[in-house]
């Protein structure tokens, strides 16, 4: 039995998706008991020039519901990125979730070879629908997830290994 579109995106989302979630929730454990504003961890970077953790999570999540459109053929919802506390981000992955759940494996299914065209600043990015999810979509949401626990971990999360994994 080969391995289907909907079954290589949905549950791989999932799964981190809500592993994300365990990780911002001991995020707030980890300031409650500590007793600091959670607002701290918003602003976190690895480097003066990457994103903070608020956009790592942001993207992380256009990524996942952008793939589940195109791969679907329906127009990618626009989320604007207004998130400033914990709360609104954990509500922001929820809402990516719920997304997700919303997509039958028929609607994914077969669109190994549908043409994805992603637009960019300058130009736009054509794939077909397995390399668009093998070479693209997994790899930018894995850099995003990992830098999101990256960032906690860095920051005194006490989150390991299990946690990334799940």
């Amino acid at each position: 039995m080969s391995l289907t579109m909907h079954a290589a995106t949905a549950p791989v989302f999932t799964r981190m998706l809500n592993n994300l979630l365990a990780w911002l929730d001991k995020a707030q454990a980890h300031a409650e008991t500590r007793r600091f504003d959670t607002a701290n961890y918003l602003g976190l970077r690895l480097a003066p020039d990457m994103l903070p953790l608020t956009r790592q999570i942001q993207i992380a999540c256009d990524g996942v519901k952008g793939c589940m459109a195109r791969l679907a053929g329906v127009e990618v919802p626009k989320w604007d990125d207004t998130e400033t506390t914990l709360d609104e981000l954990r509500a922001r992955v929820r809402r990516t979730l719920d997304y997700v759940a919303s997509f039958a494996p028929a609607q994914i299914d077969g669109s190994e070879t549908r043409e994805i065209v992603v637009p960019t600043r300058t130009s736009e990015m054509r794939f077909t629908g397995e390399d668009y999810l093998r070479h693209f979509v997994l790899p930018n949401f894995y850099f995003h997830a990992t830098t999101t626990y990256a960032l906690l971990r860095h920051a005194g999360v006490e989150i390991g290994k299990r946690d990334f994994l799940g």
